[in-house]
């Protein structure tokens, strides 16, 4: 575990650097492109988005002295910005106040066009608190939160596709898709509790936790390890639960009997053995404060950083043991 004290209290996002190392990036006002693009090219580094107070949402090249204003169009405080998580990475959705923004960025690295847009309709001042950009179905799917509501919007018509009324039972802090099952959604709020959902049915959730004393602000699953699931609350803790049974492996790890040799033949207690249970793996107390970001490293699937209001930045592994558990 490696501890590390910031000089700001102002942080309140946490992103790994894309580099191909482990170490940590904070961005507290930036957010870059995906690690890869299309045909495995890498990403393209010339563009990152930076979030400003006031309505302003800036896009700054990152290796040339261009700056392209997006903030024209916004009518209020940015709450969200996320790249299209598969393709070119020309595309962004950005949310602002009650609208949801989809951006095209142009071949000419100069301009960037607003190229459809939504608004949440209804009663009161409805504002937007997070939004999270499915990496699955062709990236044609972004789910965003509101007050206890997430709704689930198609990028190609920006209407709603579905909508979860009274998801949680107070705010909903954060959103994440499952990366290895299309239509598992995680959310977390301020009821304290985490719930899991299956988008094609959402009546009722799949699984909910409640480890958690106080609002959950991040829920985060493991890029590689969909069991993985990383949650930080402002009860200054910071959980790692082993989430298997709606995982993409809820057996753990399969081999057939047809690919085992006669002498690596199994013993009767392996065959009875019973699938792993859902269970919270650790328990991490190393913060004084609220902990307000969660995030796993980018380049070493068993490394994940936790962030808290009073800029203490706290890097940790997952446990050894169950990292040869779900290898093996």
């Amino acid at each position: 575990m490696m501890k590390t004290t910031l000089s700001t209290k102002t942080s309140s996002s946490i992103r790994w650097a894309r580099s191909g190392t482990s170490a940590p990036v904070l961005r507290t006002e930036a957010c870059w492109p995906p690690a890869t693009t299309n045909e495995g090219r890498g990403p393209d580094h010339r563009w990152a988005l930076s979030e400003c107070v006031g309505g302003c949402l800036m896009l700054e090249g990152a290796t040339a002295p261009v700056h392209q204003h997006l903030s024209s169009l916004h009518p209020a405080d940015v709450i969200s910005v996320t790249w299209e998580p598969t393709g070119d990475g020309k595309r962004v959705i950005s949310l602002a106040d009650n609208h949801i923004l989809l951006w095209d960025l142009q071949e000419s690295s100069s301009q960037a066009v607003l190229a459809s847009s939504a608004s949440l309709e209804g009663k009161g001042q409805l504002k937007f608190t997070s939004g999270r950009w499915s990496p699955h179905h062709t990236g044609t799917q972004v789910a965003t939160a509101n007050d206890t509501t997430i709704r689930g919007w198609d990028t190609r018509s920006m209407s709603q596709i579905y909508c979860i009324e009274n998801a949680h039972g107070q705010l909903v802090r954060d959103l994440d898709f499952n990366p290895n099952k299309q239509y598992y959604l995680a959310s977390c709020g301020d009821d304290c509790k985490v719930k899991f959902w299956d988008t094609r049915n959402v009546t009722e959730p799949v699984k909910t936790l409640e480890e958690h004393s106080h609002w959950v602000w991040n829920v985060r699953y493991n890029h590689s390890h969909d069991q993985l699931v990383l949650t930080g609350s402002s009860d200054s803790r910071v959980i790692l639960t082993n989430m298997v049974s709606i995982s993409s492996e809820p057996f753990g790890h399969l081999v057939d009997d047809d690919d085992l040799s006669d002498q690596e033949e199994r013993r009767p207690e392996e065959k009875s053995q019973e699938p792993p249970q859902d269970s919270v793996i650790a328990t991490y107390e190393e913060h004084e404060d609220s902990v307000y970001a969660v995030d796993w490293s980018s380049a070493d699937p068993w490394l994940f950083a936790s962030l808290s209001y009073d800029g203490r930045l706290v890097i940790n592994r997952v446990p050894r043991a169950l990292k040869y558990h779900i290898l093996l």
